[in-house]
C-alpha cells in the first residue's frame, strides 16, 4: 500500500498554527510548515496532475513552491482589520490554461480542521463574466439542470456562492432558474474528512471528485469560450 500524502500532522500544525498566528513562532517551527504542510502538498499537486490531464487536459497542476497550484500560507493584511499574518488552512487551485489573462473556473482542495472541502467553479467573477454564465443559464436551461441536477453531482456537490437579494438587471424575475440568476459565484462544494484526506487513496478519490464536479466547471467554460 502506497504512503499518504497528507499524515495527521497536517491538521495538528494547523492547529498549532492558529494558536500561535505570530511570526516568531512561525519562524521556530518553520520546519513543521516544510514537512508537515508544503512538502506534501507540492507531492500531492504533482501526483495529482496525470489525474488532472484525465479530466481536462486545459487545466494545470503546478508543482512550483511559489506561484504554482500552492497557495501561499501568508495572509494579505494590507486592508484588512484582522491582522494575523497567516491562513490557519492550506488551498490547492488548479486553474485553467487562461487562467491567468481571464476569469476561469477551476478546482480547489481546502485543508482545514474540521472544514476541508473539494470546490469547483469560479469565484467572484467580474460583472462582464457573470453576464457571460448568466446568458448561457438562460439560453440552454435544460444544460444547467441536466449538468447540476445530476444524482451523481448532487450525491457529491451542493452549488453554493453569495447571492443577490433581487434579480439581475436585465433577467425575467419569473425564469425557472432566477434563483441561479442571482448567484454572484457559481461554485459547489463537497465536505471532506480528516480520514479521507489522509487516506492512501485520497489522490484517486480526490481526482473523482473533480471528474464529479467537472459538470458545472465544463458549463462555465462553454460560457466563457474556453475549451474544456
Amino acid at each position: 500500500m502506497s504512503s499518504p500524502h497528507f499524515k495527521p500532522s497536517i491538521y495538528k500544525y494547523l492547529k498549532d498554527l492558529a494558536a500561535n498566528n505570530n511570526r516568531d513562532w512561525f519562524k521556530e517551527n518553520k520546519n513543521r510548515y516544510d514537512k508537515q504542510l508544503r512538502d506534501p502538498a507540492l507531492a500531492f499537486i504533482l501526483d495529482f496532475g496525470s489525474h488532472l490531464q484525465s479530466i481536462s487536459p486545459h487545466f494545470r497542476a503546478d508543482p512550483k513552491a511559489n506561484g504554482g497550484s500552492l497557495f501561499r500560507i501568508y495572509r494579505d493584511v494590507r486592508f484588512s482589520k484582522d491582522k494575523r499574518p497567516y491562513k490557519i488552512h492550506t488551498g490547492l487551485h488548479f486553474r485553467h490554461e487562461a487562467g491567468k489573462d481571464a476569469y476561469t473556473p477551476g478546482f480547489y482542495l481546502h485543508i482545514e480542521p474540521g472544514q476541508s472541502f473539494v470546490g469547483v467553479g469560479i469565484w467572484r467573477p467580474d460583472n462582464p463574466t457573470l453576464g457571460l454564465i448568466r446568458d448561457k443559464i438562460v439560453a440552454d436551461p435544460s444544460r444547467w439542470k441536466k449538468a447540476m441536477q445530476s444524482d451523481e453531482f448532487t450525491s457529491g456537490f451542493t452549488v453554493t456562492g453569495s447571492s443577490l437579494k433581487r434579480p439581475p438587471r436585465g433577467y425575467d424575475a419569473d425564469h425557472e432558474l432566477v434563483d441561479t440568476l442571482k448567484l454572484k459565484d457559481f461554485t459547489a462544494l463537497a465536505p471532506l474528512t480528516q480520514k479521507q484526506i489522509t487516506s492512501p487513496d485520497f489522490v484517486e478519490e480526490f481526482s473523482e471528485y473533480c471528474r464529479t464536479g467537472g459538470a458545472l466547471v465544463k458549463f462555465i467554460c462553454e460560457a466563457l469560450n474556453q475549451p474544456y
